[in-house]
Formats: C-alpha cells, structure tokens, sequence
C-alpha cells in the first residue's frame, strides 16, 4: 500500500463463531482460527493484508476465551487485543475500538474487517481502501460493496445511489436490503444497482462517536464506562464485565449506517467471500476437471462438483455430485451442496440434545499449547498434551484424580511438591492426588506427552491454581 498522510488504523471483528462451517468451525475454535482459503489461517490472513508504511499495528477486538489464540496467531505483529467479557455484536464493539482509536488522535483513520473473510485481488483492495479513506478523512463512513457475481442469498445488499463529488470511486447508498430469496437476488444482479455487504467499514474514530452519540448515546455511554474501567494485562485489553454487559446487542448496520446521513459506499471487485458456508467454500477452491474440490487424505470415484475435507481419516467419496462431506476426529457432515444454510439448524438441534460437538473439538488449546483427549473411560482418562517450546502449565493441584505423566517426545520439568524432575523421552512420573505440580518445556522443540488421570471425577474444574503465568485464576 502506498503511503499516505495519516497511517490507517486495521481493526479486526474476530466475534464469530462460524456456525455454517461445523462440524470444523466451533465456538470453542470458530473459522477464523482455521486454514480455509489458504494455507494461512483466516485470522493471519486478515492481519497480513492491514500491513505495512500505510497501517498503524492492528486492534483485534475478540472473545475472551479466544484470547490465547488470537496472541498466539498475531505473535510478532504488535497487535493490541481488546477482550469483550461477553458478546454483544458489532456496534459496541466497534465502538470500544474507536474510544480506544481516539488515543491515537480523533482523527484516526478506522479500517473495520471481520477475521473471517477472503479476498482474492489485495492490489484492488488497497485502491478500494484508498478511496474510502479518503471519504472518511471527509466525514463519511464508509462500506465496501462487493460487485456480485452471484444471486447469493446469504448476504445483504446495498443499493448504491449517486456518484458524490469530489470523491472519487464512491457512491451514496440509497438503502439497505436485507438477505433476499433467490428470485429477488437474482434481480438484483440483472439489474446492476445492488452490491452484496461486505461489512467492512471505514471512518474516522471521531465521525464514528458523533454518529453514536446522536443515535445511541444510551449504549456509547455503556461501551464508554466499560473502555474506562478497562484492566490491562500481558497483551491484553479487558472491557469492565459489568458495564459492557449492560450494553444492549446491536449491529453496526442497525446501530448507525441504515440511519446515518453519512453513510457511503466503494464498489469493489477483490475477490471477496466472508466462507460464511462449505458451498461458499466450494466456489473460491481450486477444483479438478470434474469440479470437485478437496483437502486432506481424500479419494474419489466418479463425483462431480463435491467439496470433501478432511481432517485425518481417510473420507472416500464414490458416485456423488454437488455434495458436501466434512470429516473430523469426532463427526462427519454430509449434505447436498444446496442445503449449506441449513447447518446452522444441525447445530442447533445438537445443542439441544446436549452434545458436546456442537460447541467443543476434542482437541482443546490452551495458551502453553494443547491437549486432546484420546480415550475416557470408568475412573479413568487418557490425554494427549503437547506443550510449546519455552511454555508452562499453572502451578496447580486437583482434589479428586491422580495423574501419570509419560513423556513422547522433548524434555520437561516437573514440580511436584518440594521435588524438582527432568524427563526426557519413555520417562515418567507419577502425581498423587493433591500434590502441588507444574509441567514446563525448557526445550527448542514441542514437548509431547501422554497424560493418565485416574479418580472419582476427571472434569476440568477440578483444578485449584496457585500461580499461572497467563493470569488465569
């Protein structure tokens, strides 16, 4: 990107939990922390297109207990992460981004992006981005509108109005639309006018907090108590629990752009998709001659147009088209390639029914690494961990299991009570219930270990921390 008069500010949405994608995309791991358009996961992808001369470092406003996997993802990028306690959509997290933008003056340059998106032409993403900043530095707050290349249902559109002057490239919007049937999309391409929204925004911090002063000042005035009653620990900014929480849920589009004067519109040709479905996926991946599109340990006969991921069993596919078959450690999708919108009901009823899938991975990560339960069984279960270089579990001890540690591959050090252990591969250690213990890996390479716990309860709240690097309680 070009360097301009006042660098940009990126700000990343990275809230969702991508629900349309299970069974990979899971509250517990949702789409933007996985590979899907590239071998990039989707959170690093954004963050490496808001890079360089023209951009300040980025502010990713996210979920707290996603908090170790956006650190650990942006390591080395000098990204300031603001935790939100609990959910409350777009507004007020945009908001509690441009009080905290206004430390770097009122003025500030704010380009807002989900995590989760693709984009295919990033040189035409940077002239979109230019065009918009310069509406914003005008007063404008400004939408990108991806010129559709499909009736797609699953977006809103815009209806772009008259060209306005002395702003190149960018257009008033006439309205909004909300997700139509396929009949009125269809319309809506043939007709030229309406572009799908992207939801990237761009403005200045302070036109954002006029506009949610005059619109919403009964929510800025929450958002505004929870940014001043922030803590700031490690990497990390966290909105007072309380306040934030008492913010109502509202989106961006709600709160300010369906009724700001204000607002404006780029059209834009980037190569844009939010992957919000498998078939959305299907459409951007590179395809074979049949048009079949696949990751992972995968074999075909004779299917056609079908997306076929996975994870690490073998998923053979024999006869099918337009299919969509996903493959976990722990559950398989299959559908016609025409029902995508619909998972979102499959998780539903799965949450309904209490099950775990819906909303856990097996493997669960921490911010020292991860663990994944291999077998659970009566009074007994065995774990995989794998532990990163220079990394170290709590200082902890538990009331109801004991635990067998067998270490695989690397070096650890273990703390049991007053003893201090090293273990290298096909060494181990046994802890007794109620011991005091920590695990660290002092090594250059993974540490990876098998964990046997044996008790009357084997939960992960039965844990009593008594120093934890990563401020865990």
């Amino acid at each position: 990107m070009t360097q301009t008069t006042t660098q940009i500010l990126p700000v990343i949405l990275s809230g969702g939990t991508g629900t349309r994608l299970w069974p990979l995309s899971r509250e517990g791991y949702p789409k933007q922390f996985w590979p899907l358009a590239s071998a990039q996961p989707m959170l690093e992808e954004t963050a490496a297109r808001a890079e360089g001369p023209g951009f300040l470092p980025a502010m990713v406003v996210c979920n707290e207990a996603h908090r170790f996997l956006v650190a650990e993802q942006l390591r080395g990028r000098g990204a300031r992460i603001v935790l939100e306690p609990v959910g409350r959509n777009s507004a007020p997290a945009i908001a509690a981004a441009a009080l905290l933008a206004e430390e770097a003056g009122p003025d500030t340059v704010m380009w807002i992006m989900a995590a989760d998106s693709a984009v295919g032409d990033l040189p035409a993403l940077h002239a979109a981005l230019q065009q918009a900043a310069a509406a914003a530095r005008a007063g404008r707050i400004v939408t990108f509108g991806m010129k559709p290349t499909a009736p797609e249902t699953g977006y809103g559109y815009i209806e772009a109005g008259d060209a306005l002057p002395g702003l190149p490239g960018v257009q008033a919007i006439a309205r909004f639309v909300e997700k139509p049937d396929s009949a009125r999309a269809a319309d809506f391409v043939a007709g030229g006018k309406h572009l799908w929204n992207s939801g990237m925004f761009v403005a200045t911090a302070s036109t954002l907090l006029a506009e949610l002063e005059r619109l919403e000042p009964a929510m800025l005035a929450q958002v505004r108590a929870a940014v001043e009653g922030a803590k700031r620990d490690l990497d990390f900014v966290r909105l007072a629990p309380e306040a934030f929480a008492a913010t109502p849920s509202i989106s961006i589009d709600y709160a300010v752009m369906e009724r700001t004067e204000h607002a404006a519109v780029v059209p834009a040709a980037i190569g844009w998709s939010d992957i919000g479905s498998w078939a959305a996926l299907w459409e951007i991946s590179e395809k074979d001659a049949a048009g079949n599109a696949t990751q992972g340990p995968v074999e075909l006969v004779d299917a056609k147009n079908c997306l076929v991921r996975s994870e690490g069993i073998l998923a053979g596919v024999v006869g099918l088209e337009d299919a969509i078959v996903v493959v976990t450690d722990d559950a398989v999708l299959a559908m016609h390639r025409d029902r995508a919108q619909d998972v979102k009901k499959l998780v539903e009823q799965l949450r309904a029914k209490g099950r775990k899938e819906a909303t856990e991975h097996r493997r669960a990560y921490r911010p020292w690494g991860h663990y994944e339960g291999l077998i659970l069984g009566e009074r007994f279960q065995v774990k995989k961990i794998q532990v990163r270089p220079g990394a170290k579990l709590s200082l902890q001890k538990h009331f109801h299991r004991a635990e067998h540690w067998v270490v695989v591959s690397g070096t650890a050090i273990v703390r049991r009570d007053a003893e201090e252990i090293m273990l290298r591969e096909n060494e181990s250690v046994y802890l007794p219930l109620g011991c005091v213990h920590r695990m660290e890996n002092p090594g250059i390479i993974p540490l990876v270990l098998i964990e046997v716990q044996s008790g009357s309860y084997l939960g992960e709240d039965d844990i009593v921390r008594y120093e934890d690097t990563y401020g865990r309680a």
